[in-house]
């Protein structure tokens, strides 16, 4: 199982943008530059730039070998260095929400698949419970990509039922 490590405060700082979760993930198996980074997320190359930026210099992403683009510009693309699955922080709980959310609206509903549930475990079984999923997880993330398969999002939350005592 990976060894999760607090957030320094800079880490947990550039984890709790929605945004930023969503750039790393645009990142994480194929480079690409600022530009097309901004062009896949809707947005203003220049407001970008500083995202791109802050997850740089805190070593989430790491800048990729220099190309000249169509015109001859220069282009840096980025690639995630997946180091935002080695930590854990307060703070990252909400932006990993947020950027949930806006990515699943971008989905077509009959292509997400979703489940809820209630238990109510005695704190043994609710551990078992809570270790065979992290178990789980960790299994398939350890497992390698396939470059040809499709790709998919997981989120997933376990917390106290505050409906019911």
């Amino acid at each position: 199982m990976t060894e999760r490590r607090l957030a320094t405060d800079a880490e947990a700082k550039a984890l709790a943008s929605a945004l930023r979760l969503r750039i790393l993930r645009i990142c994480l198996e194929e480079p690409h530059t600022n530009k097309e980074i901004a062009a896949i997320l809707g947005r203003d190359p220049a407001s970008v730039l500083h995202h791109t930026r802050t997850l740089v210099r805190t070593g989430f992403l790491e800048a990729q070998e220099e190309r000249r683009g169509a015109r001859g510009a220069r282009e840096i693309p980025y690639l995630a260095t997946r180091k935002s699955w080695q930590l854990e922080s307060p703070a990252l709980e909400k932006s990993m929400l947020d950027a949930f959310l806006e990515e699943l609206a971008l989905v077509p509903a009959t292509e997400a698949e979703g489940t809820r549930m209630a238990l109510r475990l005695p704190p043994p079984q609710m551990e078992e419970f809570r270790t065979r999923l992290k178990d789980l997880l960790e299994e398939f993330a350890a497992r390698p990509e396939d470059p040809a398969a499709p790709a998919w999002s997981l989120f997933m939350v376990v917390h106290p039922d505050p409906n019911r005592p």
